[in-house]
């Protein structure tokens, strides 16, 4: 079967709170006039695989319905392919969504994916390429967190309990008490930078976490990428910053760098780089801009 939506969902994104929520946007999306196809997939990686055999198979658009996670699998399929992509924001963070003005409302979202496709139009957002130690090659849309997040991320997903928020809660309270700035050199179109921080982070867009604005002006449509690090903080200063974050008033303090570039080298010693909240790897990891990346539905 060709000439397809495909839909990858994640009933358990926001915590479930949007498990109803496919029929209607099965519905919607069939106003565009053709076929949709639910996607099934176990885990992280037969998503990612899933969609790409539905590209394979001539998918006219792949539209992911959840938050970043599932955002970040859908785009491994259509970064720089000629398929509509499309996001329906039904998870905690939506941040990418968010950045490229999608929707709020889930129906509305799908709604307007229906319409674009139909009329045959799309916008062109860029996305980040990385590169790893080893080679391995992957898209993010929205941040790549280098720093203590990134260590908070990888601890709290090698812990069993407590469940929920909470384990994330705990990890951070445990990264707190072993907190200690990190050298790090961060190559920025070719000019090194070497220094001391705790905080390292690379955005396409502005926000991460559910709206925590790392990098407030990060633009995705502009070519390059927000690069922002802090000189070491420490424990009380780092929690103080914290709260910030969500306005993104961070960045006025002097102690705060932001720059811009179209290719980004991150090193640093004992560090798993997470991208839209997904594991990427340890350092170093190397970061391209490659501008109007994705077709997106909106």
């Amino acid at each position: 079967m060709t000439d397809f939506i495909a839909v990858l969902a994640n009933p358990s994104a926001g915590r479930g709170r949007h498990r109803g929520l496919l029929p209607g946007v099965v519905e919607a999306l069939g106003t565009a006039g053709h076929d949709v196809r639910i996607l099934t997939a176990g885990s992280g990686i037969e998503a990612e695989e899933a969609c790409r055999a539905a590209v394979g198979d001539g998918a006219a658009a792949v539209v992911a319905v959840g938050g970043d996670g599932t955002v970040h699998r859908a785009l491994q399929s259509v970064a720089g392919r000629p398929v509509g992509f499309g996001v329906v924001p039904a998870g905690t963070g939506n941040d990418f969504a968010s950045a490229v003005g999608v929707p709020d409302d889930p129906m509305k979202a799908a709604e307007g994916i229906a319409v674009a496709l139909r009329d045959g139009r799309d916008h062109r957002f860029d996305l980040a390429r990385t590169s790893g130690a080893h080679g391995e090659r992957r898209w993010f849309g929205a941040v790549l967190a280098a720093g203590f997040d990134a260590l908070v991320n990888e601890r709290a997903n090698r812990m069993r309990r407590p469940a929920g928020p909470r384990r994330y809660d705990l990890a951070i309270l445990l990264e707190l008490v072993r907190l200690r700035a990190r050298s790090y050199t961060v190559t920025l179109d070719g000019a090194e930078h070497t220094f001391a921080a705790e905080i390292v982070a690379v955005g396409n867009c502005a926000s991460y976490g559910g709206g925590m604005r790392m990098l407030p002006d990060a633009d995705p449509a502009d070519g390059l990428l927000d690069v922002v690090f802090a000189a070491p903080l420490g424990r009380l200063d780092l929690m103080r910053l914290k709260p910030r974050l969500r306005r993104g008033t961070h960045v006025r303090d002097p102690r705060v760098t932001v720059l811009r570039a179209r290719e980004v080298r991150i090193a640093a010693e004992g560090i798993v780089a997470y991208a839209d909240g997904e594991r990427l790897g340890p350092l170093p990891v190397e970061v391209s801009c490659v501008p109007g990346a994705v077709r997106l539905l909106r």
